[in-house]
């Protein structure tokens, strides 16, 4: 038993890190205050290889690292890039990937891992940041989705793609069929 939860501590701590440093992988639109990240790719590995809990809780634990001031946001640290025009991006996080998580099934497919992450985590992901651009840039719909949704698409269906390719071999890698 033991020898489980430290298993499961250790994917956690895993996840947590990967989330940590894939947001560094990024660059700016001049457009838009939102960057292109590969954090969304790590958020997807993360709801493959854990359940809906772990998933949230790795999440949380990345949002409050950086908003205590830790440099894992690309873009800003802290609070202040929690509460800015992209803030909507991070909390629509905590329920997307959960819900992804809950969603993969319980046998590692390709298809069912990427239709998952297409229908769930891109809308929600999507509606978090159009609402906090919304209401913090004092823009319009159509002004938003110009920001927060509209060059982002080629990339997070890519990354969602990715993420359950490799998701699939993850989770028979590690024996989690």
């Amino acid at each position: 038993m033991q020898n489980s939860n430290v298993r499961e501590l250790s994917k956690m701590s895993m996840c947590t890190a990967l989330c940590c440093v894939s947001s560094y992988i990024a660059f700016p639109l001049p457009f838009t205050p939102g960057m292109v990240t590969a954090l969304t790719f790590a958020l997807g590995l993360t709801a493959y290889i854990l359940n809906p809990k772990q998933t949230f809780a790795v999440i949380l634990g990345y949002i409050l690292l950086g908003a205590v001031g830790l440099p894992v946001f690309a873009g800003g640290q802290g609070l202040a890039r929690l509460l800015s025009p992209v803030g909507g991006f991070y909390f629509a996080w905590l329920i997307a990937f959960p819900l992804l998580s809950a969603l993969k099934g319980s046998v590692p497919k390709f298809k069912r891992y990427a239709l998952a992450n297409f229908l769930t985590t891109i809308p929600i992901t999507y509606v978090g940041g159009l609402a906090s651009m919304i209401l913090l840039m004092d823009v319009n719909l159509c002004e938003a989705l110009t920001m927060a949704v509209l060059p982002f698409i080629p990339g997070d269906l890519i990354k969602a793609a990715a993420a359950a390719f490799i998701g699939v071999r993850l989770q028979k890698a590690l024996g989690n069929r």
